[in-house]
């Protein structure tokens, strides 16, 4: 049996006695050798081709209009070509969540934390572009953000659907509930498997931390980043869970450095147009 410490107690892991399926591993490959800076791209592409089915939705992806490339893709080389390493990275985990959730995929509340984890990824992709931090690692850090929120759909998904869909409240008083069902909230699950999976240590504090409510210590960075970017997703109509308390945009913005306040999207209704398309697009391949 797994045992984690927290706050110097033993705590059972809660896939200690529940099946959790396992993740894609060309997916967590994938998020291990990209962010190796020895990695050759013909070993990202031999993974990625390694599992057809997988490289040919990942393919898809890199075809839609939300990329809009100007010479289609044939192969996953050319993909990676056209696109860089770091936009594939985030195909790849976008296409292993949407493969992990499954069939609850079919379950409309499912479907809500699914766009909520899609609509952070592109808004923190949107708002990494105005600044000085990498757009394609913040979109896969948004991905990833609820990665344990996922988890805990995947152990139990009728009992977690029903948790989300009578829950009210902020969006870090739910983690209150996901202890009593589960023994563990959906912070410290992401954090754990980021450590199962031995992926990069720079994805821990944007799943364990994203509902901190105070700012986190340092310079504004990633992690600060995709708490803001997690809000955001909630205030242009994507929560996690239908009876969040959302914080007001313009208090938001107010979050933000002088550079990205000055230039992100103003307008709460411009950007709320900007990811339901962008959401549009990823769901139609």
């Amino acid at each position: 049996m797994q045992i984690e410490r927290r706050n110097d107690r033993r705590v059972d892991l809660p896939w200690a006695h529940l099946r959790l399926p396992p993740f894609p591993q060309v997916a967590i490959r994938v998020l291990q050798l990209a962010n190796n800076e020895n990695v050759q791209l013909h070993q990202l592409c031999d993974l990625i081709s390694s599992d057809p089915a997988f490289a040919s939705e990942v393919l898809t992806v890199a075809n839609s209009i939300l990329y809009a490339p100007r010479y289609p893709s044939s192969t996953i080389l050319q993909a990676i070509a056209v696109l860089g390493a770091n936009a594939l990275q985030g195909m790849c985990i976008t296409v292993g969540v949407r493969a992990y959730l499954g069939k609850s995929m079919s379950h409309p509340l499912m479907r809500i934390l699914w766009r909520h984890n899609l609509a952070c990824a592109i808004i923190a992709e949107r708002l990494a572009a105005v600044g000085f931090i990498d757009k394609d690692t913040a979109y896969t850090s948004g991905i990833m953000h609820d990665i344990g929120r996922i988890a805990l759909a995947v152990i139990l998904p009728k009992e977690y659907a029903a948790l989300l869909g009578t829950h009210r409240g902020t969006a870090s008083s739910i983690m209150e509930g996901e202890r009593a069902l589960f023994g563990w909230d959906h912070c410290e699950a992401g954090r754990q498997l980021i450590a199962n999976w031995k992926l990069p240590s720079d994805f821990d504090a944007t799943v364990a931390e994203h509902h901190y409510e105070n700012p986190l210590e340092g310079a504004w960075g990633m992690a600060e980043l995709i708490k803001v970017s997690c809000k955001m997703a909630d205030s242009v109509g994507y929560p996690a869970f239908s009876g969040c308390e959302v914080t007001p945009y313009s208090d938001l913005l107010e979050r933000l450095p002088a550079r990205e306040r000055m230039h992100f999207c103003p307008d709460v209704g411009t950007l709320a147009s900007d990811v339901a398309n962008a959401i549009h697009a990823i769901e139609s391949v």
